[in-house]
């Protein structure tokens, strides 16, 4: 597979040798006063005779030229040199693209290469160079030759495909289509498409970058972000990239999707999708990258190595994300939209990157709901950092499906004694991100669930000024929670009163609840009640002025299998709103027993 890709090389690099000749001719006629020529790449098949002839119009070639660029490697023995390149896939992908050997990549697919040229020099005479590539060559002055050089190669048996106009056409589109000068195939122009990456960002419309992105990312909506960048320092970077108007499939979302960003070295196409050029979280991106500093030989395997591609990747990655913060601001609603639809690339931008001031600069683009803000508002974690209080050195936030279940969540009635805004956090992988994330402009994140149960650790006293009358006398609560304590068995860790519920019986604290949940969900280890408890150690808190808490005392005594149905229906309940009971099926029976029982009371 490497060498199929290698052979069809040099088309690529033969172009670009004329690409260079021309560029060479016109600087020299800049420097001369402004003179004008007739600047083109021509490319001729001829399937009859299994020839493919290349011709530019560029500086052309003395004797001494010609001897000098293309008989270094013949004298040492083509020959030779062509078999370690077929054998030793390594040396190969290194060696094409170096001084000369661009040339000499066509004896791979040659019986024989003819090199006709004229050099732009008056009074220098034209002359034919041949090869068979055996280390020898021979040269001799000729007749009728235009100012350029000519490459007639006679192909092997087993290459005529590169006779093919169909072929060379596919080959030339793919490699070179934004090559500066001219490219006729059997006199039909085959690069139309400007490369808009080389060019000023104001000259641009934005019908110009429709087209651009349509071809580039093959699709067939429009771009809704457009970033044009262009950088000297500390790297050459000549780039444009595209997010598109339409949401990402289920495709682009997996992570065995590759990169759309296609890598180019002075408008000379060396990868298609260059996984290595970008982050992989950053793969939703359609566009292009060129960059001079590249060399035209850098393989697959020296671009993942390549301390210029890691260096190019940060500038790259930097530069984004910069470029869709400024978004955020400047159009809000607009880049609300984006977020909710590309808002899991960033999710797991934090998840996978191991730096975490990097992680930091991603965690800038995310939006959350507040307990501070009307629903439907969204905040990001810089404005939440902005209206916190002096001294305050946490963020805090609550993972649940939606705002309604969020504000009568007993964990965000029990912070309401702390008077902190809480981030609502809808999405799956919310609670993942902030894990990975752990804290933001030098402030903790800290789900309110893990605070709850830090205050106890610390001790934390809160005020319980409600009347005595509406709660249950201590001693009737430490009666109750030993008797729940020896129902529940093995169920639960501790049992204890909480003052930081109003209208909640109950709730369930872990030290790390959010931990624990991912652990459940990717583990599967747990599956009975039983199993889960001995991995979460969990607490349940009781509120001993709910009227279903003052009831179970009651039952306990009275009726005590109403009072054990209750207890586990209670403690159910909990596990549910904590998020670390996905099945609730199992308690079905007993609701039904419940309701029946309750019916038999009225």
């Amino acid at each position: 597979m490497f060498l199929g890709a290698l052979l069809q090389v040099f088309i690529r690099e033969l172009i670009s040798n004329g690409s260079d000749a021309l560029e060479k001719l016109r600087h020299k006629l800049i420097t001369k006063g402004g003179e004008s020529a007739l600047m083109e790449i021509h490319l001729q098949t001829d399937a009859a005779n299994g020839t493919l002839t290349i011709q530019d119009t560029g500086t052309g070639m003395s004797k001494e030229e010609l001897v000098t660029n293309l008989g270094t490697i013949a004298r040492s023995g083509s020959k030779a040199f062509l078999d370690a390149l077929q054998n030793q896939a390594e040396v190969s992908s290194s060696i094409i693209g170096q001084f000369g050997v661009g040339f000499y990549s066509a004896f791979m697919v040659a019986d024989k290469v003819d090199v006709y040229s004229q050099s732009a020099e008056p009074g220098v005479p034209s002359y034919k160079w041949s090869s068979d590539g055996s280390g020898a060559f021979d040269i001799a002055e000729a007749s009728g030759v235009k100012q350029g050089t000519k490459i007639v190669i006679h192909l092997k048996e087993d290459c005529k495909e590169f006779s093919s106009e169909d072929r060379v056409k596919e080959i030339v589109t793919k490699y070179s289509n934004f090559i500066s000068f001219p490219i006729y195939l059997n006199g039909r122009r085959l690069n139309t498409l400007q490369a808009l990456w080389m060019m000023e960002p104001k000259e641009l419309s934005d019908w110009q970058h429709e087209e651009f992105y349509r071809f580039v990312a093959q699709a067939y909506d429009k771009p809704r972000y457009v970033l044009h960048y262009r950088a000297d320092a500390p790297v050459n970077i000549r780039s444009i990239f595209y997010v598109p108007e339409s949401k990402p499939s289920m495709f682009d979302v997996s992570r065995e999707m590759g990169s759309s960003v296609a890598l180019y070295s002075r408008k000379v196409l060396i990868q298609t999708k260059a996984t290595d050029i970008l982050p992989k979280w950053l793969r939703f991106l359609r566009g292009v990258v060129d960059s001079e500093d590249i060399p035209l030989n850098l393989s697959r395997e020296l671009l993942q190595e390549s301390a210029l591609i890691r260096k190019l990747r940060g500038v790259l990655q930097q530069r984004i994300i910069r470029f869709l913060l400024d978004q955020s601001k400047k159009e809000p609603e607009k880049y609300a939209r984006f977020f909710e639809d590309y808002g899991l690339f960033m999710r797991e931008g934090i998840v996978t990157t191991a730096e975490q001031d990097v992680k930091e600069d991603i965690a800038k683009l995310l939006l959350f709901e507040s307990s501070a803000l009307p629903a439907g508002q969204q905040t990001s974690l810089m404005d939440y950092t902005s209206r916190m209080k002096a001294g305050t050195r946490n963020i805090y936030y609550l993972c649940v499906p939606n705002r309604h279940l969020a504000e009568h969540s007993p964990y965000f009635e029990a912070m309401k004694q702390k008077d902190m805004e809480v981030l609502f956090c809808y999405e799956q992988f919310d609670e993942l991100t902030l894990l990975h994330l752990k804290e933001f402009d030098k402030k903790k994140l800290i789900s309110v669930e893990t605070d709850i149960v830090v205050d106890h650790y610390k001790e934390e006293k809160f005020e319980d000024n409600r009347p005595e009358s509406e709660k249950l006398t201590e001693q009737h609560a430490e009666n109750l929670i030993a008797w729940m304590r020896n129902s529940l068995g093995q169920k639960v860790t501790n049992v204890k009163v909480t003052p930081r519920l109003d209208t909640h019986p109950a709730m369930i604290t872990v030290l790390e609840m959010g931990a624990a949940r991912h652990f459940l969900r990717t583990q599967q280890l747990a599956r009975s009640m039983e199993e889960r408890a001995q991995i979460l150690q969990p607490t349940l808190e009781i509120n001993t002025t709910h009227d279903l808490i003052r009831k179970l005392y009651v039952l306990k005594d009275s009726n005590p299998d109403l009072a054990q149905l209750l207890l586990e229906q209670i403690y159910d309940n909990a596990m549910i709103t904590a998020g670390l009971n996905d099945d609730p099926r199992p308690m079905i029976s007993r609701l039904n027993d419940l309701l029946v029982k309750a019916l038999k009371e009225n």
